[in-house]
């Protein structure tokens, strides 16, 4: 039977029923996945300590007010004890150092995932079109990324964030821009092994161009190791976000826990004795990080059983 149109009913259902049956493919990929993922321990301790810092960061505004960062209307002394009224004490200013490590929760995650996310997009489009286009290209491309692998990041992003304008997109530049090397070297292995199978000559023979042998068959293959590369290079991110707070490169206006530690230096709390002021933001820097590093382990397990470590 056919339409108005001259399409039978088949024909007409034919790609409702391919969409219907890529989305049950996804979600029966995605519960596999999630099965294969709780099964490592340390996978969801990292998953649980992450939404333990991530669900207060996304409701700081209710949680703290948007006005804890106030120096001119904070509610206690400077540098007071521990207390019911402020379980954190209070920093130089009398603001309450719970809601600044809560509010500051916001700043350090979200400059994390967007450097992480710059890095990993470099590593990636540099990774796949070296191991795609062979000759000049790749010798250059992997000449540059050796480069950036013998200089010492730190010292590069330090570089970029003094010259540029101190905000949170130059250090979301300055760290993105230098990490990208490990992802590019790991990124390019992968693609070069892709280009040997079958399918792409097949592609390649019934007229797949660059782009489309690229963006079909080859990403979609290394994105896995994107996933989880991107997971174990946040907790880097993080850390590097806080040093340089820390070392006073970071946006002035803002609340990280990197520029409470830089806080914590200039009022002399190590040699005063708050201890307050320095370990919870310390504690939460080392804690995410961890986080993070568990849970990109458990990714890369899941994703490459290959790699078999006991849990």
């Amino acid at each position: 039977m056919t339409t108005g149109t001259g399409m039978t009913k088949e024909q007409g259902s034919s790609p409702v029923r391919s969409r219907s049956l890529a989305r049950r493919r996804r979600r029966d990929s995605a519960a596999r996945f999630w099965r294969q993922y709780r099964t490592h321990r340390a996978g969801l301790f990292g998953l649980g300590a992450l939404l333990l810092f991530a669900l207060p960061a996304l409701t700081a505004p209710l949680l703290v007010g948007s006005d804890v960062d106030d120096v001119t209307d904070a509610p206690g002394g400077p540098l007071e004890d521990p207390s019911t009224a402020f379980p954190f004490g209070t920093d130089r200013f009398g603001r309450n150092l719970l809601g600044l490590v809560i509010w500051g929760a916001r700043v350090s995650l979200l400059v994390g995932l967007l450097a992480a996310v710059l890095s990993v997009a470099i590593g990636t489009l540099i990774g796949v079109t070296a191991g795609h286009f062979k000759g000049w290209y790749a010798t250059v491309t992997m000449r540059i990324t050796d480069w950036f692998l013998v200089m010492p990041t730190l010292v590069l992003a330090i570089a970029l964030a003094t010259v540029m304008p101190r905000s949170l997109l130059t250090i979301v530049v300055a760290i993105g821009v230098t990490t990208w090397p490990t992802t590019a070297r790991l990124v390019r292995a992968q693609t070069l092994a892709v280009e040997t199978r079958p399918y792409i000559e097949r592609a390649r023979a019934l007229g797949g161009g660059h782009w489309h042998i690229m963006s079909r068959h080859v990403l979609p293959n290394v994105m896995p190791l994107v996933l989880a590369q991107t997971t174990l290079i946040i907790s880097s991110a993080i850390l590097a976000e806080a040093t340089l707070a820390f070392l006073g490169l970071g946006d002035p206006t803002v609340v990280s826990w990197g520029a409470l530690l830089q806080d914590a230096r200039e009022a002399g709390a190590v040699s005063s004795g708050h201890w307050w002021y320095l370990v919870p933001p310390g504690v939460a820097i080392a804690v995410v990080a961890l986080a993070f590093t568990l849970c990109g382990r458990a990714v890369e397990q899941v994703l490459n059983p290959r790699l078999g470590v006991s849990r």
